[in-house]
């Protein structure tokens, strides 16, 4: 199976992880040092109209660039038990339906160095082309893994030494309150639903983000990046 790629930063990255099998493009770009990447990795350059583009893509956005893939790999659970780093950092993902929340949030995932993401086998926005291209690639370097049951997950991880923290808008703990020296998944839902009550009951730590506007919630992907970015700058301390 194969998945195309559009957009110029998504296209760039599947060049560069050497994901792409084949490389289509306008003609006017075929100075770019995208199409120099490619044929240095043996990867075929196709020149294509616009509008043929536009059809593989399904999507006008493709700002003349579009890669064939093979379809998304996940990976197993199991590896992020025995993960060699000292304080490795996990995301566990509840209900995260729209593809380009779950896109924003693997380019956070990849820019604080989180080391995977744990999403249901169902109930999440599938890894598509849509969510690579918010992604602006980062879907190439972060590990996600699927399970078919969050809590059973969480269990195992703590038994094998992680620490959950869960973001929740009724927490009375603030999210830098937290000493996240140590193993840690970091648990968010969506924002229609939020977390599942098993897994804000098995969680070691419940969080909020402290606001003073005039809106009482985040988006996902943006309460995500703030979270990560909290715990990225904690562990510097």
């Amino acid at each position: 199976m194969s998945i195309i790629i559009y957009g110029k930063n998504a296209v760039r990255e599947a060049v560069a992880s050497e994901r792409a099998l084949k490389l289509k493009i306008v003609a006017k770009q075929g100075k770019d040092p995208i199409v120099a990447l490619a044929r240095k990795s043996s990867i075929p350059v196709e020149f294509a109209s616009v509008d043929e583009l536009t059809r593989m893509t399904r999507n006008p956005s493709h700002q003349g660039f579009a890669a064939i893939c093979p379809d998304f790999e996940t990976v197993d659970f199991e590896e992020f038990l025995h993960l060699s780093k000292k304080e490795p950092l996990l995301l566990m993902l509840d209900g995260i339906e729209d593809p380009h929340n779950l896109g924003a949030i693997l380019r956070s995932a990849d820019a604080f160095g989180v080391d995977g993401i744990i999403m249901k086998e169902r109930g999440n926005a599938p890894l598509n082309a849509t969510v690579a291209k918010i992604s602006t690639g980062a879907i190439n370097y972060v590990k996600v893994a699927l399970v078919t049951n969050l809590s059973v997950a969480l269990k195992k991880l703590q038994e094998n030494g992680f620490w959950a923290v869960a973001s929740d808008g009724e927490a009375k703990q603030s999210y830098d309150a937290v000493d996240y020296h140590c193993p840690i998944v970091l648990l968010v839902g969506s924002e229609g639903f939020g977390l599942s009550r098993l897994l804000l009951e098995r969680s070691d730590f419940i969080v909020k983000i402290p606001m003073v506007g005039h809106v009482n919630s985040l988006n996902a992907s943006v309460a995500t990046g703030i979270l990560l970015s909290q715990i990225s700058l904690a562990r510097t301390r």
